[in-house]
């Protein structure tokens, strides 16, 4: 009898550790909100920068309050003679062109060698900052006679490489076959299903992780099918897999995520439009939040939040696992949608987004001396981005982000819709004048009364009966606590 009870508790404690097992497996619900739920990490968008300039500037980013940064696509890539020296020049260089892959091998001739990328990953784990990576595992280069012969072989050959209609182009962004299983922009359309090249990816995903890489941005994931979306059987595929390898749920022929998922800042490219299986994404990975983006752009044109929705974030997906932003480097640099913004309209935006209680803001380094008139500055790749990233106000309010941790929000829009509190618990406020001209500012709060002194320009304000009072200079931002 006693070993009978032995037996049974055996098999009980057996049963116990696979219910617990099964329970560490299941995804995270990235749905369901949850109102408690506070983010305190920033990113900082290194826009092609070099890794030897990231390094030089590494301290500059901690001390500017930035807990991530983003480098861009470290692939190989494609490298025309004489090319890859400007950000944007007909003969001289695009920076599209590492957009272009051309082997899952580290380092370019825009960013730089494996070994400098050791040395960046180095420095960036001394200051404490988290590297994430671009990559876009979807598609190669153009010219497809440029990918590497060792790239073609991993993957079983060229006729291997790609989906079965991947070599046309989308007509139709809305249908999801064409979506998942033809050309972005007429990039040629990676079959991501392929078992061999699953395993090429992961091993170079690996190596970045071996090197210090502790996340990832997924260019152009909604191109990659999820379960639901069709299944490009032509090409010898059985199911949408690719997904349930890159974060680690499944193996590909021996191979697999390195470390665990949940260890890593893992976000998808999924820019918002019709038919686009959100709910399934949200399974994965966070998502950004490109409809958002535009209407507080469009609040930031206006100058003024009067009629526009700032609080919805316009996405199915909980804002905590949002990745949030003024303008990326697609709005500033496609068709040029946000690069009529001024720097401080972006910082303005920058300051509010940043203040919020959910949603991991990243920061977009736009190009050194760049002007509403030259976008692209200086219009040298490899260098550092303009001064904007360290502002003052940006400093202040990315160390006040952090603060803030645990502290519900409460958004507070005057009448006219040109000045905003975001108030967060009974701890502190961001207050910032979207309008290009100063204004009062009597707004509620949750602060105790008295009077608070800003953090950037000493600027007193003063709280009685739960109303916040003073006055805020043109398109400036203040934080007290």
């Amino acid at each position: 009898m006693h070993n009978m009870k032995k037996l049974l508790l055996l098999i009980f404690t057996i049963g116990l550790a696979a219910c617990e097992s099964h329970k560490a497996d299941l995804p995270v619900d990235r749905m369901t909100h949850n109102p408690n739920a506070t983010n305190t990490g920033t990113i900082m968008h290194v826009w092609s920068w070099s890794f030897r300039t990231i390094a030089e500037n590494m301290k500059q980013i901690s001390d500017a309050g930035f807990t991530m940064l983003q480098t861009s696509p470290v692939n190989a890539c494609f490298s025309p003679e004489g090319g890859n020296i400007k950000i944007l020049d007909e003969k001289e260089g695009n920076w599209y062109h590492y957009y272009q892959p051309t082997d899952w091998t580290i380092g370019n001739n825009i960013l730089g060698t494996e070994a400098e990328m050791k040395a960046m990953l180095d420095s960036a784990k001394k200051y404490d900052i988290r590297v994430l990576v671009d990559v876009l595992p979807n598609h190669t280069a153009f010219d497809i006679d440029l990918v590497s012969d060792e790239f073609y072989a991993a993957v079983g050959g060229r006729d291997k490489m790609f989906h079965s209609n991947g070599l046309n182009g989308i007509n139709d962004y809305n249908d999801r076959t064409q979506c998942t299983l033809q050309g972005v922009g007429g990039l040629p359309d990676v079959n991501t299903e392929n078992p061999l090249f699953q395993k090429y990816y992961m091993q170079f995903v690996n190596r970045l992780i071996e090197m210090g890489v502790r996340g990832f941005r997924y260019d152009t994931a909604k191109h990659i099918g999820v379960h639901s979306d069709p299944v490009d059987t032509e090409a010898g595929v059985k199911e949408n897999d690719f997904w349930d390898v890159a974060t680690g749920r499944k193996e590909v022929l021996g191979v697999s995520l390195a470390i665990p998922y949940d260890s890593l800042f893992v976000y998808g490219e999924v820019l918002q439009d019709r038919n686009v299986p959100e709910e399934e994404y949200a399974g994965y990975f966070g998502q950004t939040a490109s409809s958002y983006g535009h209407v507080l752009r469009e609040a930031l044109t206006k100058r003024s939040a009067k009629d526009v929705d700032l609080v919805s974030w316009y996405h199915r997906a909980a804002p905590e696992y949002l990745t949030t932003w003024v303008e990326s480097h697609d709005t500033y640099c496609n068709a040029n949608e946000s690069a009529g913004l001024t720097d401080s309209q972006i910082r303005t935006g920058w300051v509010f987004l940043t203040a919020r209680q959910n949603g991991t803001p990243l920061f977009f380094s736009r190009p050194m001396n760049s002007t509403r008139e030259n976008y692209f500055g200086d219009n040298l790749l490899g260098a550092r981005g303009n001064d904007e990233f360290f502002h003052p106000e940006v400093v202040a309010v990315n160390k006040f982000r952090q603060a803030m941790n645990g502290q519900i929000e409460d958004i507070q829009i005057s009448e006219d819709g040109e000045t905003i509190v975001v108030n967060r618990g009974n701890k502190g406020a961001a207050i910032i004048n979207l309008s290009l001209e100063d204004n009062p500012v009597e707004l509620k709060t949750g602060l105790p009364d008295g009077e608070y002194r800003d953090a950037v320009y000493g600027q007193t304000f003063t709280v009685e009966g739960g109303l916040l009072k003073g006055k805020a200079s043109a398109e400036t931002t203040y934080i007290i606590r």
